[in-house]
């Protein structure tokens, strides 16, 4: 299902972690799948209120928990740069939806990384 936001169709995700040789770019492809699998969901299923945006969001992010093990392999890790990233373009997500009152913390509560 193609992204009809262009908001969202047009935004580079990960861009940083991708500027940066440190994240090997299959993996950071893995990431990005996952945030436009969440603009399919969220598209898709329209929440409507925070709650359910949380659901959404914190199912992705236990998508990114899983490729944790999968940058340690290839010698890198989700660390502070990453994170960063990562969260920015969560609440990316969230805000281009209408949800500009999301917690990003809360966005992203199941992670590990």
């Amino acid at each position: 299902m193609p992204i009809t936001t262009q908001q969202v169709a047009g935004h580079a995700f990960l861009r940083q972690m991708y500027e940066d040789s440190y994240f090997p770019d299959h993996i950071v492809d893995k990431g990005r799948a996952i945030l436009f699998r969440l603009c399919e969901r969220i598209e898709a299923e329209q929440p409507p209120d925070l709650a359910a945006l949380y659901v959404l969001t914190q199912a992705a992010t236990e998508e990114f928990n899983l490729l944790e093990a999968e940058f340690d392999a290839a010698g890198s890790e989700i660390e502070t740069v990453a994170r960063e990233v990562i969260a920015e373009d969560f609440w990316f997500v969230a805000s281009a939806y209408g949800f500009t009152d999301a917690d990003v913390e809360e966005l992203i509560a199941t992670r590990d990384w």
